[in-house]
Protein backbone atom coordinates (compact mmCIF):
# COMPACT_ATOMS: atom_id res chain seq x y z
CA UNK A 1 0.00 0.00 0.00
CA UNK A 2 1.73 3.99 -0.91
CA UNK A 3 1.70 6.56 1.45
CA UNK A 4 -0.52 8.19 0.05
CA UNK A 5 -3.12 5.99 0.31
CA UNK A 6 -1.76 5.49 3.82
CA UNK A 7 -2.27 9.27 4.66
CA UNK A 8 -5.93 9.69 3.20
CA UNK A 9 -7.14 6.65 4.96
CA UNK A 10 -5.62 8.04 8.71
CA UNK A 11 -7.04 11.34 7.54
CA UNK A 12 -10.44 10.21 7.56
CA UNK A 13 -10.28 8.04 10.68
CA UNK A 14 -8.92 10.79 13.05
CA UNK A 15 -12.13 12.70 11.97
CA UNK A 16 -15.07 11.03 11.00
CA UNK A 17 -16.70 9.20 14.51
CA UNK A 18 -16.08 12.39 16.13
CA UNK A 19 -17.38 14.34 14.05
CA UNK A 20 -20.81 13.14 12.74
CA UNK A 21 -21.32 11.71 16.65
CA UNK A 22 -21.19 14.88 18.01
CA UNK A 23 -24.33 15.66 16.61
CA UNK A 24 -26.04 12.43 16.46
CA UNK A 25 -25.53 11.32 19.78
CA UNK A 26 -27.44 13.95 22.38
CA UNK A 27 -30.03 14.28 19.09
CA UNK A 28 -31.58 10.66 19.45
CA UNK A 29 -30.64 8.80 22.49
CA UNK A 30 -32.70 7.51 25.12
CA UNK A 31 -33.04 6.93 28.77
CA UNK A 32 -31.80 10.21 30.06
CA UNK A 33 -29.07 10.18 28.07
CA UNK A 34 -27.53 13.02 26.43
CA UNK A 35 -23.67 13.72 25.38
CA UNK A 36 -23.39 10.07 27.24
CA UNK A 37 -19.54 8.64 27.14
CA UNK A 38 -16.91 9.45 25.01
CA UNK A 39 -13.44 8.40 24.94
CA UNK A 40 -12.04 8.41 20.76
CA UNK A 41 -9.70 11.53 21.93
CA UNK A 42 -7.67 8.82 23.48
CA UNK A 43 -7.21 7.57 20.34
CA UNK A 44 -5.41 10.06 18.47
CA UNK A 45 -1.86 9.65 17.51
CA UNK A 46 -0.71 12.62 18.24
CA UNK A 47 1.75 13.04 21.65
CA UNK A 48 -0.71 16.13 22.99
CA UNK A 49 -4.23 16.40 21.34
CA UNK A 50 -7.26 18.72 22.95
CA UNK A 51 -10.46 19.07 21.95
CA UNK A 52 -14.14 21.22 22.76
CA UNK A 53 -17.39 20.49 21.47
CA UNK A 54 -20.73 22.02 22.52
CA UNK A 55 -24.26 20.78 20.64
CA UNK A 56 -27.41 22.46 20.31
CA UNK A 57 -30.56 20.05 20.66
CA UNK A 58 -34.07 20.69 19.20
CA UNK A 59 -36.14 18.53 20.11
CA UNK A 60 -39.78 18.79 18.69
CA UNK A 61 -41.83 16.60 20.87
CA UNK A 62 -45.75 17.60 21.23
CA UNK A 63 -48.31 16.19 23.59
CA UNK A 64 -52.06 15.62 22.86
CA UNK A 65 -55.06 14.18 24.28
CA UNK A 66 -53.97 15.20 27.34
CA UNK A 67 -56.48 13.83 30.39
CA UNK A 68 -55.59 14.39 33.95
CA UNK A 69 -56.29 11.72 37.06
CA UNK A 70 -58.78 9.50 36.18
CA UNK A 71 -58.87 10.44 32.29
CA UNK A 72 -60.43 13.48 32.74
CA UNK A 73 -60.05 16.36 31.43
CA UNK A 74 -59.57 19.22 33.70
CA UNK A 75 -59.80 22.15 31.53
CA UNK A 76 -56.27 22.92 32.01
CA UNK A 77 -55.27 22.38 28.10
CA UNK A 78 -55.63 19.00 26.31
CA UNK A 79 -51.78 20.09 24.36
CA UNK A 80 -48.41 21.08 25.60
CA UNK A 81 -44.66 20.85 24.54
CA UNK A 82 -42.44 17.45 25.39
CA UNK A 83 -39.29 18.97 25.19
CA UNK A 84 -37.22 21.77 25.94
CA UNK A 85 -34.30 22.81 23.67
CA UNK A 86 -30.58 21.99 25.30
CA UNK A 87 -26.65 21.95 25.20
CA UNK A 88 -24.18 19.74 25.21
CA UNK A 89 -20.80 21.13 26.36
CA UNK A 90 -18.09 18.40 25.76
CA UNK A 91 -13.88 19.77 26.65
CA UNK A 92 -11.17 17.27 27.10
CA UNK A 93 -7.26 16.58 26.67
CA UNK A 94 -5.29 13.51 25.53
CA UNK A 95 -1.31 13.07 26.51
CA UNK A 96 1.04 10.14 25.60
CA UNK A 97 2.85 9.80 28.82
CA UNK A 98 5.30 7.58 27.60
CA UNK A 99 5.22 4.94 24.42
CA UNK A 100 2.54 3.20 24.35
CA UNK A 101 0.18 4.53 27.52
CA UNK A 102 -1.57 7.42 26.18
CA UNK A 103 -3.90 9.33 29.18
CA UNK A 104 -7.12 11.95 28.57
CA UNK A 105 -8.88 13.98 31.28
CA UNK A 106 -12.26 15.20 30.28
CA UNK A 107 -15.55 17.14 31.27
CA UNK A 108 -19.07 16.06 29.57
CA UNK A 109 -22.75 16.40 30.64
CA UNK A 110 -23.82 12.47 29.95
CA UNK A 111 -27.14 12.80 31.43
CA UNK A 112 -30.42 15.32 31.39
CA UNK A 113 -33.55 15.66 30.77
CA UNK A 114 -35.47 19.15 30.40
CA UNK A 115 -39.67 18.93 29.77
CA UNK A 116 -41.67 22.59 30.78
CA UNK A 117 -45.50 21.79 29.60
CA UNK A 118 -46.31 24.00 32.39
CA UNK A 119 -49.96 24.29 32.97
CA UNK A 120 -52.02 21.09 30.85
CA UNK A 121 -54.17 18.22 32.30
CA UNK A 122 -51.16 16.74 32.97
CA UNK A 123 -49.82 19.16 35.62
CA UNK A 124 -50.30 16.77 38.53
CA UNK A 125 -47.92 14.91 36.93
CA UNK A 126 -45.39 16.88 35.82
CA UNK A 127 -45.51 21.10 35.08
CA UNK A 128 -41.54 21.62 34.82
CA UNK A 129 -38.32 18.95 35.13
CA UNK A 130 -35.17 19.55 35.08
CA UNK A 131 -32.39 16.94 35.21
CA UNK A 132 -28.28 17.92 34.50
CA UNK A 133 -25.03 16.05 35.78
CA UNK A 134 -21.68 16.88 35.30
CA UNK A 135 -18.48 13.92 34.80
CA UNK A 136 -14.82 14.24 35.69
CA UNK A 137 -13.14 11.41 34.13
CA UNK A 138 -9.76 10.26 33.79
CA UNK A 139 -8.75 7.41 31.05
CA UNK A 140 -5.34 5.89 30.03
CA UNK A 141 -4.48 2.71 27.80
CA UNK A 142 -1.82 0.75 27.18
CA UNK A 143 -1.22 -0.64 23.83
CA UNK A 144 1.37 -3.44 22.51
CA UNK A 145 2.13 -4.66 19.45
CA UNK A 146 -0.04 -7.83 18.03
CA UNK A 147 0.04 -9.43 14.73
CA UNK A 148 -0.41 -6.77 12.15
CA UNK A 149 -1.70 -4.18 14.45
CA UNK A 150 -1.67 -2.94 18.17
CA UNK A 151 -3.89 -4.24 20.73
CA UNK A 152 -4.98 -1.95 23.78
CA UNK A 153 -5.88 -2.00 26.97
CA UNK A 154 -8.22 0.58 28.44
CA UNK A 155 -8.93 1.72 32.14
CA UNK A 156 -10.18 4.40 33.56
CA UNK A 157 -12.39 6.40 36.65
CA UNK A 158 -14.67 8.67 36.73
CA UNK A 159 -16.97 11.11 39.26
CA UNK A 160 -20.16 11.72 38.52
CA UNK A 161 -22.87 14.57 40.04
CA UNK A 162 -26.46 14.49 38.99
CA UNK A 163 -28.82 17.15 40.23
CA UNK A 164 -32.06 18.72 39.10
CA UNK A 165 -35.68 19.46 40.39
CA UNK A 166 -39.06 18.73 39.66
CA UNK A 167 -42.35 20.92 40.29
CA UNK A 168 -45.74 20.25 39.77
CA UNK A 169 -49.64 21.44 40.50
CA UNK A 170 -50.52 20.33 43.92
CA UNK A 171 -53.62 22.48 44.31
CA UNK A 172 -55.51 23.83 41.34
CA UNK A 173 -57.33 26.43 43.82
CA UNK A 174 -54.15 29.23 44.44
CA UNK A 175 -54.78 31.95 41.36
CA UNK A 176 -52.97 31.71 38.84
CA UNK A 177 -52.27 28.11 39.26
CA UNK A 178 -49.46 28.83 41.97
CA UNK A 179 -50.42 25.77 43.87
CA UNK A 180 -47.37 24.10 43.09
CA UNK A 181 -44.85 21.89 44.78
CA UNK A 182 -41.46 21.62 44.19
CA UNK A 183 -38.68 18.86 44.60
CA UNK A 184 -34.96 19.38 44.83
CA UNK A 185 -32.61 16.44 44.94
CA UNK A 186 -28.77 16.12 44.07
CA UNK A 187 -26.48 13.45 44.48
CA UNK A 188 -22.98 12.16 43.52
CA UNK A 189 -20.73 9.14 42.63
CA UNK A 190 -17.87 7.38 41.50
CA UNK A 191 -17.72 4.82 37.96
CA UNK A 192 -14.94 3.07 36.22
CA UNK A 193 -14.79 1.93 32.64
CA UNK A 194 -12.43 -0.72 31.06
CA UNK A 195 -11.83 -1.82 27.53
CA UNK A 196 -10.03 -3.50 24.56
CA UNK A 197 -9.32 -1.71 21.38
CA UNK A 198 -7.31 -3.53 18.15
CA UNK A 199 -5.98 -1.46 15.72
CA UNK A 200 -4.49 -1.73 12.16
CA UNK A 201 -3.29 1.85 11.91
CA UNK A 202 -2.29 1.34 8.17
CA UNK A 203 -5.76 0.76 6.56
CA UNK A 204 -7.43 3.10 9.96
CA UNK A 205 -8.81 -0.19 11.59
CA UNK A 206 -9.89 0.25 14.70
CA UNK A 207 -12.44 -1.75 16.78
CA UNK A 208 -13.25 -1.53 20.60
CA UNK A 209 -15.16 -2.48 23.48
CA UNK A 210 -16.00 -0.52 26.24
CA UNK A 211 -17.60 -1.09 29.52
CA UNK A 212 -18.72 2.32 31.59
CA UNK A 213 -19.92 0.86 35.04
CA UNK A 214 -23.30 1.81 37.14
CA UNK A 215 -23.01 4.92 39.32
CA UNK A 216 -24.15 4.52 42.76
CA UNK A 217 -25.82 6.89 43.83
CA UNK A 218 -26.50 6.28 47.58
CA UNK A 219 -26.60 10.03 48.87
CA UNK A 220 -29.79 11.32 47.25
CA UNK A 221 -30.69 14.26 49.22
CA UNK A 222 -32.82 17.86 48.84
CA UNK A 223 -35.84 19.59 49.52
CA UNK A 224 -39.77 19.59 49.21
CA UNK A 225 -41.34 22.99 49.30
CA UNK A 226 -45.08 23.06 49.74
CA UNK A 227 -44.88 26.91 50.94
CA UNK A 228 -47.31 27.71 47.70
CA UNK A 229 -49.92 25.39 49.35
CA UNK A 230 -49.96 27.23 52.92
CA UNK A 231 -46.47 23.90 53.84
CA UNK A 232 -42.84 24.15 54.33
CA UNK A 233 -40.16 23.23 53.20
CA UNK A 234 -38.88 19.53 53.91
CA UNK A 235 -35.97 17.82 54.38
CA UNK A 236 -36.14 14.91 51.82
CA UNK A 237 -33.83 12.06 50.66
CA UNK A 238 -34.61 9.32 48.02
CA UNK A 239 -33.01 5.73 48.64
CA UNK A 240 -30.09 4.62 47.05
CA UNK A 241 -30.35 4.71 42.56
CA UNK A 242 -27.90 3.45 40.37
CA UNK A 243 -27.03 5.73 36.85
CA UNK A 244 -27.05 2.71 34.34
CA UNK A 245 -23.62 0.72 33.16
CA UNK A 246 -23.03 1.15 29.68
CA UNK A 247 -21.45 -1.56 26.71
CA UNK A 248 -20.24 0.20 23.33
CA UNK A 249 -19.04 -1.92 20.53
CA UNK A 250 -17.24 0.55 17.61
CA UNK A 251 -15.94 -0.57 14.39
CA UNK A 252 -13.97 1.32 11.99
CA UNK A 253 -11.91 0.58 8.71
CA UNK A 254 -10.51 2.17 5.37
CA UNK A 255 -12.80 0.51 2.38
CA UNK A 256 -10.73 2.68 -0.05
CA UNK A 257 -8.22 5.47 -0.84
CA UNK A 258 -9.52 8.33 1.44
CA UNK A 259 -12.80 6.77 2.10
CA UNK A 260 -13.88 4.95 6.00
CA UNK A 261 -16.46 2.72 6.85
CA UNK A 262 -17.11 2.74 10.87
CA UNK A 263 -20.44 1.99 12.98
CA UNK A 264 -21.50 0.83 16.98
CA UNK A 265 -23.61 -1.01 18.82
CA UNK A 266 -24.38 0.15 22.32
CA UNK A 267 -26.07 -1.08 24.86
CA UNK A 268 -27.49 0.96 28.17
CA UNK A 269 -29.09 -0.46 31.20
CA UNK A 270 -31.56 1.77 31.67
CA UNK A 271 -33.63 -0.81 33.48
CA UNK A 272 -32.28 0.28 36.53
CA UNK A 273 -34.11 3.27 36.56
CA UNK A 274 -37.87 2.68 37.80
CA UNK A 275 -39.43 4.63 39.85
CA UNK A 276 -37.60 6.55 42.92
CA UNK A 277 -39.11 7.07 46.21
CA UNK A 278 -38.44 10.53 47.72
CA UNK A 279 -39.11 10.12 52.06
CA UNK A 280 -38.67 13.02 54.43
CA UNK A 281 -36.05 13.11 56.60
CA UNK A 282 -36.07 10.66 59.45
CA UNK A 283 -38.13 7.99 57.61
CA UNK A 284 -36.83 4.61 58.06
CA UNK A 285 -34.75 3.50 55.07
CA UNK A 286 -36.88 0.29 55.10
CA UNK A 287 -39.89 2.07 54.58
CA UNK A 288 -38.50 4.53 52.20
CA UNK A 289 -39.72 1.83 48.61
CA UNK A 290 -41.74 2.11 46.01
CA UNK A 291 -45.26 0.47 46.75
CA UNK A 292 -48.75 1.10 47.36
CA UNK A 293 -49.95 3.52 49.87
CA UNK A 294 -50.12 0.46 52.53
CA UNK A 295 -46.64 -0.43 52.05
CA UNK A 296 -44.85 3.00 51.61
CA UNK A 297 -43.86 6.15 52.92
CA UNK A 298 -43.16 7.93 50.18
CA UNK A 299 -43.95 11.50 50.28
CA UNK A 300 -43.48 11.76 46.31
CA UNK A 301 -41.77 10.09 43.83
CA UNK A 302 -39.97 10.15 40.43
CA UNK A 303 -40.98 8.18 38.06
CA UNK A 304 -39.03 7.01 34.69
CA UNK A 305 -39.94 3.30 33.87
CA UNK A 306 -37.65 2.48 31.43
CA UNK A 307 -36.38 -0.26 29.67
CA UNK A 308 -33.13 -0.72 28.16
CA UNK A 309 -31.85 1.15 25.69
CA UNK A 310 -29.94 -0.20 22.41
CA UNK A 311 -28.44 2.49 19.88
CA UNK A 312 -26.94 1.11 16.41
CA UNK A 313 -25.63 3.52 13.67
CA UNK A 314 -23.19 2.90 10.66
CA UNK A 315 -21.75 5.77 8.42
CA UNK A 316 -19.40 6.62 5.56
CA UNK A 317 -16.49 9.31 5.52
CA UNK A 318 -14.55 10.47 3.12
CA UNK A 319 -10.90 12.89 2.77
CA UNK A 320 -11.27 15.73 0.33
CA UNK A 321 -7.92 16.48 -0.02
CA UNK A 322 -5.22 17.82 3.09
CA UNK A 323 -8.22 20.44 4.42
CA UNK A 324 -11.22 18.76 4.03
CA UNK A 325 -13.49 15.73 5.03
CA UNK A 326 -16.81 14.96 5.47
CA UNK A 327 -19.06 12.12 7.28
CA UNK A 328 -22.58 10.95 7.23
CA UNK A 329 -24.36 8.54 9.52
CA UNK A 330 -27.69 6.42 10.44
CA UNK A 331 -28.67 5.70 13.03
CA UNK A 332 -31.38 3.52 15.23
CA UNK A 333 -32.29 4.41 18.88
CA UNK A 334 -34.61 2.02 20.66
CA UNK A 335 -37.27 3.78 22.86
CA UNK A 336 -36.70 3.41 26.46
CA UNK A 337 -40.40 4.34 27.52
CA UNK A 338 -42.79 0.98 27.06
CA UNK A 339 -46.13 2.46 27.71
CA UNK A 340 -45.65 5.57 30.41
CA UNK A 341 -43.40 8.56 28.95
CA UNK A 342 -42.38 9.46 25.20
CA UNK A 343 -39.30 8.40 25.06
CA UNK A 344 -40.13 5.86 21.67
CA UNK A 345 -37.79 4.81 18.70
CA UNK A 346 -35.89 7.50 16.95
CA UNK A 347 -34.28 7.26 13.34
CA UNK A 348 -31.45 10.00 12.97
CA UNK A 349 -29.65 10.98 9.82
CA UNK A 350 -26.46 12.83 10.60
CA UNK A 351 -23.60 14.55 8.48
CA UNK A 352 -20.68 17.08 9.14
CA UNK A 353 -17.55 18.74 7.34
CA UNK A 354 -14.24 19.09 9.14
CA UNK A 355 -11.61 21.76 8.01
CA UNK A 356 -7.92 21.28 8.73
CA UNK A 357 -6.25 24.75 7.83
CA UNK A 358 -3.46 23.71 9.72
CA UNK A 359 -1.96 20.33 10.62
CA UNK A 360 -2.30 20.89 13.92
CA UNK A 361 -5.69 22.18 13.72
CA UNK A 362 -9.40 20.90 13.20
CA UNK A 363 -12.71 22.62 12.85
CA UNK A 364 -15.87 20.93 13.00
CA UNK A 365 -19.19 21.49 11.95
CA UNK A 366 -22.15 18.94 12.03
CA UNK A 367 -25.77 18.43 11.94
CA UNK A 368 -28.56 16.13 12.61
CA UNK A 369 -32.43 15.46 11.75
CA UNK A 370 -34.43 12.51 13.23
CA UNK A 371 -37.90 11.46 13.43
CA UNK A 372 -38.95 10.46 16.54
CA UNK A 373 -42.22 7.93 16.49
CA UNK A 374 -45.40 8.33 17.92
CA UNK A 375 -46.78 6.65 20.55
CA UNK A 376 -49.29 7.03 23.97
CA UNK A 377 -48.60 7.53 27.86
CA UNK A 378 -50.47 6.18 30.05
CA UNK A 379 -50.50 3.67 33.42
CA UNK A 380 -47.66 1.49 33.76
CA UNK A 381 -47.26 -1.26 36.72
CA UNK A 382 -44.03 -2.10 38.24
CA UNK A 383 -42.69 -3.52 41.16
CA UNK A 384 -44.23 -4.01 44.70
CA UNK A 385 -48.02 -3.08 42.84
CA UNK A 386 -47.12 0.19 42.52
CA UNK A 387 -48.22 1.82 39.34
CA UNK A 388 -47.15 5.28 37.68
CA UNK A 389 -49.07 7.08 35.49
CA UNK A 390 -52.26 7.71 37.34
CA UNK A 391 -52.20 11.29 37.20
CA UNK A 392 -51.76 12.13 33.47
CA UNK A 393 -51.89 10.04 30.01
CA UNK A 394 -51.43 11.45 26.49
CA UNK A 395 -50.81 10.88 22.52
CA UNK A 396 -47.83 12.14 20.80
CA UNK A 397 -47.39 11.54 16.97
CA UNK A 398 -43.99 11.72 14.79
CA UNK A 399 -42.02 14.76 15.57
CA UNK A 400 -38.98 16.10 14.63
CA UNK A 401 -35.37 16.69 16.62
CA UNK A 402 -32.74 18.48 14.80
CA UNK A 403 -29.11 19.63 16.38
CA UNK A 404 -26.47 21.32 15.04
CA UNK A 405 -22.93 20.86 16.59
CA UNK A 406 -19.38 22.33 16.22
CA UNK A 407 -15.85 21.80 17.53
CA UNK A 408 -12.36 22.28 17.52
CA UNK A 409 -9.27 19.72 17.83
CA UNK A 410 -5.15 21.33 18.68
CA UNK A 411 -2.85 18.57 18.61
CA UNK A 412 0.76 18.87 18.94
Amino acid sequence: MNFLRVKALLGAGCFSLALVGTAMHPAHAGGLERGGYDIDLLFDPAPFATEAEATFVMPDRKYKNARGPGGLDLGFGTTADGAEDYWVPRIGGKVQVVQGVDCMVDYSQPWGAHTAPGVWNGAFSNMETDIKSDNYAATCSYKMDAGKGQLRFIGGVFYQKVYGFKEDLVSPLVPNFGGTGRVDLTSSGWGWRAGLAYEIPEIALRASLVYNSKVKLDNISGTLDLTNVGGVVLPIYGSTQYMPDVVELKLQSGIAPGWLAFGSIKWVNWSVLQSVPICVVGTPAAACVTGDALHSAQITSLDLMYRDGWTVSGGIGHKFNEQWSAAGQLSWDRGTSHGYGAQTDTWTLGGGVAYTPKPNIEVRLAGAIGVLTSGHSGTVAGENGYVAGTDASYDFGNDLVTAISGGVKIKF
